[in-house]
This record gives C-alpha cells, sequence and structure tokens, in this order.
C-alpha cells in the first residue's frame, strides 16, 4: 500500500474527460511529460508519484477531474466487503477531521450487485474503524468500483470540476467550456504561436485559452484542489510546482468579436482576471463584418448557434451561410474549425472540412468539431 507520504511511490491516475476527447488528451499528457499507459472510453491512464497527481490537476486542459488508485481487494458479499473495508489502512490518505462522500459503483458481473448497501457498508467502516466523518457534502469523495467482485478504491483529488480555473466569472449563454475548448484547439492545430480569431467569441473562453496556452499559464493556477485535504499533503511542494508557472512572451495575438456589446465586457473582464489582458483584442462586430487582423495566418475557431439552442434551426441556415462565405473570402491561408450539433448547418458554410470527428456531449446536447486545412 502506497502512502501520502511517499512522494515518489507509483500510483495509478486516471484522467477523466469527455468521451470522444481521450487521444488528444493522452496527446496532451505525453507533451507534457506524463507516462501515458492506456487510453480507455472516458479518460486516460497515467502513472507517477504525488507530484504527478497535483501536476496533472495544475497542468493538464483537457482533463475534467483526476482520480488516484489508492487499493483494492476481492469482496464475494456484503459481509466480507464490510470485513477487508475494515481493515483497510483508510488513514494512510484520508483524515479523520475532514469529511468524505463515498460514491459506489457496481458492475453485472459482481456477486455485490446493491450499490446502496455497499455503500453502507464503506461508510459504517469508515466511521467505526477509521474514525472518519461522512457527509453528502464532503470535500472529499471516495469513489468505489466492484467489478467481477474486484472493489477498486480511488480518491478524487480534483474536487470542483477542473474546467473551473478559478478566474472566469462572466458568462455569455450556453458558454464553452475551457476544458472542451482547449481540446478543440489542440485538435486545430493550435501550438501555441498561430493567432486565434474567434468571430462569436461570446465571453471569450477560447480566446482566453488560447493566450494563456500560448504564454504556458497553469490552468489550475488560480484554484484550490480535493488532495489539499488529505493526510500528509505538503503544501510547499505544491508551491513549489505553482511556482513553475513562468509565463512565456508569445509572438501571436488573440482576437473575439461579437455583436453582444455586452458579452465583450464579460470577456474583456474574464482575460484581466486570467492575466492575458495584453495579448487580447476585443471588439463589438458581426460576424459577417469579420476582416483578418494584421499579421501572420492562424486559426479562426468559432461555436455559433445551433438550433436547440434557439429554437428555430432554420433561420441560422444564412448565419452560417454568410459566415463560410467571409472565410472562405476573407481568411485564405487559416485553418477553420466551427463546432455544432447540426451537420448541416455546418453544410452550410460550403467549407472544405476534413473527415468528421467523434461527436461530444456539451450543454445537453452533441456536438462536433467541423475543421479544415488551411483555406485556399
Amino acid at each position: 500500500m502506497q502512502t501520502l507520504m511517499s512522494v515518489d511511490a507509483p500510483l495509478t491516475l486516471f484522467a477523466i474527460t469527455l468521451p470522444g476527447l481521450e487521444g488528444t488528451l493522452a496527446d496532451e499528457a505525453r507533451t507534457a511529460g506524463f507516462d501515458v499507459r492506456d487510453i480507455t472510453p472516458g479518460g486516460v491512464t497515467l502513472v507517477g508519484g504525488w507530484p504527478e497527481v497535483w501536476r496533472a490537476n495544475l497542468e493538464l486542459r483537457g482533463a475534467t477531474r483526476i482520480l488516484v488508485r489508492i487499493g483494492d481487494f476481492m469482496a464475494f458479499h456484503l459481509a466480507q466487503l464490510d470485513k477487508r473495508a475494515r481493515k483497510f489502512p483508510w488513514s494512510d490518505v484520508l483524515r479523520a477531521d475532514i469529511p468524505i462522500r463515498v460514491e459506489v459503483a457496481t458492475s453485472r458481473r459482481s456477486k455485490i450487485y446493491h450499490a446502496g448497501a455497499a455503500t453502507k457498508r464503506i461508510e459504517t467502516a469508515l466511521i467505526e474503524t477509521a474514525g472518519m466523518q461522512v457527509a453528502a457534502d464532503a470535500p472529499v469523495t471516495l469513489k468505489i468500483r466492484i467489478d467481477d467482485n474486484r472493489v477498486i478504491l480511488s480518491v478524487d483529488t480534483s474536487g470542483n470540476p477542473l474546467h473551473k480555473r478559478g478566474h472566469k466569472t462572466a458568462v455569455g449563454k450556453a458558454p464553452m467550456r475551457e476544458t472542451l475548448a482547449a481540446m478543440f484547439l489542440h485538435q486545430c492545430g493550435f501550438d501555441g504561436t498561430q493567432p486565434v480569431f474567434d468571430p462569436m467569441c461570446g465571453s471569450g473562453t477560447f480566446v482566453i485559452e488560447a493566450a494563456e496556452m500560448a504564454v504556458n499559464l497553469q490552468p489550475g493556477r488560480a484554484r484550490s484542489f480535493a488532495f489539499e485535504q488529505f493526510a500528509g499533503f505538503d503544501p510547499t511542494a505544491l508551491e513549489s510546482l505553482r511556482m513553475h508557472n513562468r509565463r512565456n512572451t508569445p509572438q501571436a495575438r488573440f482576437y473575439g468579436s461579437d455583436r453582444d456589446q455586452g458579452v465583450i465586457g464579460m470577456a474583456t473582464s474574464n482575460a484581466e482576471r486570467a492575466l492575458v489582458s495584453d495579448l487580447v483584442t476585443f471588439q463589438t462586430a458581426n460576424a459577417g463584418d469579420i476582416t483578418p487582423p494584421e499579421g501572420p495566418r492562424g486559426i479562426v475557431i468559432v461555436n455559433p448557434p445551433y438550433g436547440a439552442r434557439i429554437g428555430n434551426k432554420k433561420a441560422l441556415y444564412p448565419v452560417y451561410g454568410r459566415l463560410g462565405q467571409v472565410l472562405r473570402e476573407r481568411f485564405s491561408g487559416w485553418r477553420i474549425g466551427i463546432v455544432t450539433s447540426e451537420g448541416g448547418l455546418a453544410k452550410a458554410t460550403d467549407l472544405p472540412f476534413l473527415p468528421d470527428g467523434p461527436t461530444i456531449a456539451h450543454g445537453g446536447l452533441r456536438v462536433r468539431l467541423y475543421r479544415t486545412d488551411p483555406l485556399p
């Protein structure tokens, strides 16, 4: 059994992401120096010590949360689950003064199939043998999966989902999550050196995320994490990792426009809180009137309205048609990325899209990123 104090001991990390983005997250993790062991539906398995756990939370832009396996044992019935849970060294990771929430999921291949009963046994073991507190709104979550009669114990090291960066307080309608924006930027070929332009920028997520990526700002630099409540946590070590958050000086700049002056104000405020306001330019403009910014060609990425978001899909075909016309006529040499739930709307742009990628769950819908190579 590895303990939290053994900072260099190998641990199994599972970086959760939206289904369909696993490969992109794995690429990001490899680039960041993580040991990627496996790609499975819903996430990426990494191996490392506790410093890698902290760094994964701080630095991985596409992960929604980071789980760490703390142990496992076999259990074929509830009495055996109860007995082995009472012998497990919970205090190696969990603290008696920090409440814990227990979440149990069971599989059809296990003889223990009642998640509620299994949850109760684990909670009782924590309370009676480890002196722990259990609460539905606890800051630390213990996640237990019973699969093929093996009880796999993990802790959620993130707490709040990782798309909550800590500096974006103003949002418009149907905002793009930062984690999703980062993965779509990666899929468009963004490496931090190209300008990015979002002509329907809303509260500025694509533009701000691109600017942060370009200057190498840690996405988790301004927030706290659940692992700070674990036994033996070393705040000095975490602060040392945060100090690696050195801002580069990029050559590229990042642009956003929107016809709604109110959301442009939101985007400007969000950029200031993210400490990238000197790198971004927001302006009020209709998407049909946009022109390329001066300088090198880069990436246009946009999350336009789609039918389910406004209730009348037919009214959007002219909007997409005009957007496509403007991009074809004025943005030669730029790569284009359009996020939409409607393939017909994407087709209305008449842009030369690459083969379709996966659909991704977003805001109760299934959306897809439609990409092009540099336009002729």
